[in-house]
């Protein structure tokens, strides 16, 4: 009898996760020059294209940088989740003492023209140093000490970064939160933290003068939330940009005014190529537009679920997991924030709303999970 051959296994490569990940980048070069073209010839010496080659020229350099981190072993990252800790700690300290102020809040270091946002790097930090703690506590990431391990990883980072950027603080619990939620075999009390959440958003107004009333929130923070209450209150202050955007979206219709045809990205919208960006791609691409970028975003969370589930650890799993909740913690809040869900927290569309840093540091998480991709094994 002929011996049978063994089957050799072939490694995975999620190239449905790459296309979309290259298609919405290109589709986010297309808005941000479509949305800002008009304000970036005004404001640099007629120069159109100033926001999209800025943010072309990082993405690339991102994009090869996702291609050669997504053929590492992702392992490797666990050794340096301590060290990562430690910089992302540094230089948040930095930023309060040392970093650039732009609208009065402290969110950027640099030197001479190049910054950069912290913020980013501990988005990545908080993802890899949680999967490794839940890889490392096992069982125990449903016990109190495995909790509050969870807790001291998450809450002190996402303070300070909270303290000059609110949005970007939610995330960081939100990233802590999702992967715990995960893990964890009870899941209970993480749905009455959701529920609870959902009474506080409800009941806003009267928590939010209550706080400011014991001064646990300043006043410009309530002003916030009375915005997104009745903003038509507020049409020349701060209702001024949410009412804008509403007007941009309500405009578009269902198949939008054409690409480049928004009237609204005319000096109406604000820095309409940062995070009112989605409004201007309903104004211009209508309600089918705006349905297509959220199908993308869908399913590019479908091919995270698929690499987690087939991961080949609970490490690889894990690190999916947060660049998941990642994803989807910004593009929902982005959204909500734009049709006046939520109040405006000031929080970029992930791919497609102008920022070097943002997109660069997204490069590497989806580096990161196409390296987990690239270890799942398939038999012939």
């Amino acid at each position: 009898m002929p011996k049978k051959k063994k089957k050799k296994a072939r490694r995975f490569y999620d190239y449905s996760l790459l296309f979309t990940i290259v298609f919405l980048t290109i589709f986010g070069l297309v808005m941000i020059y479509s949305s800002s073209s008009y304000m970036a010839q005004i404001n640099y010496k007629g120069n159109a294209g100033y926001f999209m080659t800025r943010q072309a020229g990082i993405a690339l350099a991102g994009f090869f940088l996702m291609i050669l981190i997504s053929r590492m072993d992702y392992h490797w990252y666990a050794r340096f989740s301590n060290l990562a800790i430690l910089v992302s700690w540094g230089l948040m300290i930095a930023v309060s003492l040392f970093g650039r102020e732009v609208n009065g809040k402290k969110r950027w270091l640099g030197v001479g023209n190049a910054s950069f946002q912290p913020t980013e790097l501990v988005k990545i930090t908080v993802i890899v140093a949680m999967a490794a703690l839940i890889t490392r506590i096992g069982r125990d990431v449903d016990r109190m000490a495995g909790v509050a391990r969870a807790v001291l990883i998450t809450m002190p980072l996402a303070i300070i970064v909270a303290a000059n950027n609110l949005s970007s603080g939610i995330i960081i619990v939100g990233i802590g939160f999702v992967m715990m939620f995960v893990a964890s075999k009870k899941q209970a009390p993480y749905i009455l933290c959701v529920v609870a959440a959902a009474v506080v958003l409800i009941f806003a107004g009267p928590i939010g003068h209550a706080l400011t009333a014991i001064k646990i929130l300043q006043p410009y923070q309530l002003t916030r939330i009375n915005v997104w209450l009745n903003p038509e209150a507020y049409p020349t202050t701060g209702g001024y940009q949410v009412l804008q955007g509403l007007y941009a979206i309500g405009s578009g219709g269902l198949f939008g005014k054409g690409l480049g045809e928004s009237i609204q990205k005319l000096g109406f919208v604000p820095e309409s190529q940062n995070d009112m960006i989605f409004a201007i791609i309903c104004e211009e691409l209508g309600l089918f537009g705006a349905m297509l970028v959220i199908f993308l975003f869908v399913f590019m969370i479908y091919r995270f679920l698929l690499i987690a589930g087939n991961a080949p650890d609970l490490f690889g799993a894990m690190l999916v997991v947060g660049v998941m909740a990642h994803i989807a913690i910004q593009v929902i809040l982005n959204i909500a924030v734009v049709t006046n869900t939520i109040p405006n927290t000031g929080i970029t569309l992930p791919f497609i709303s102008y920022g070097g840093t943002s997109v660069l540091f997204l490069m590497i998480e989806m580096g990161m999970v196409l390296s987990v991709s690239n270890q799942i094994k398939l038999e012939r």
